[in-house]
């Protein structure tokens, strides 16, 4: 399938400063695939997300395996992240960087009560999970309680969100987080 695009090459001065700054080493170190797909996935969900970016690039790698076997028909996901923020949010990542969103009727959200960061992804006959490496995940945790403890949910934390998803995005290789 073919989206609306035919390239991505959106001008630095278009994007947010922060943004801006992670830009040409993120693209570099990541390929402009993962770049246009975590842009496009923190447009859609409304702020720049840690949980929203890591679904992004856990749905890239889940599609570069896939292609790796010579698969490219449609992906479906079943998310394992629940319905409810934080953790909910790697749902959006998922659905923008696989294509199988829930108005496609591929992406579904499993009602397993341990929510977290993994999904199980099918494309024909072959299904793979990937999930968050603990340590990472620890990290998150670590570091959103934190923010909560410092900030409480003020505009304060947001901005502190915000500049966690960027260092998360600009540095975790979504080749390296996942197992």
């Amino acid at each position: 399938m073919v989206g609306a695009l035919e390239s991505f090459d959106i001008p630095l001065e278009c994007y947010a400063a922060d943004v801006r700054e992670i830009a040409a080493e993120t693209i570099a170190r990541f390929g402009a695939r993962e770049w246009r797909l975590a842009v496009l996935t923190n447009e859609i969900h409304g702020h720049l997300g840690i949980y929203s970016t890591i679904g992004a690039k856990m749905g890239l790698r889940a599609l570069e395996l896939f292609e790796k076997e010579g698969l490219t028909v449609e992906v479906s996901v079943i998310s394992f992240a629940g319905t409810e923020p934080p953790v909910s949010c790697f749902g959006d990542g998922l659905q923008v960087s696989t294509g199988a969103t829930v108005g496609h009727g591929l992406f579904t959200v499993s009602e397993e009560p341990l929510k977290r960061p993994e999904a199980l992804f099918t494309c024909g006959s072959k299904t793979l999970s990937l999930r968050l490496k603990p340590e990472y995940e620890a990290q998150i945790r670590e570091d959103i309680a934190s923010a909560v403890s410092r900030f409480g949910h003020s505009p304060a934390y947001w901005q502190h969100v915000r500049s966690l998803a960027l260092r998360y995005w600009s540095t975790w290789d979504r080749r390296e987080i996942t197992a």
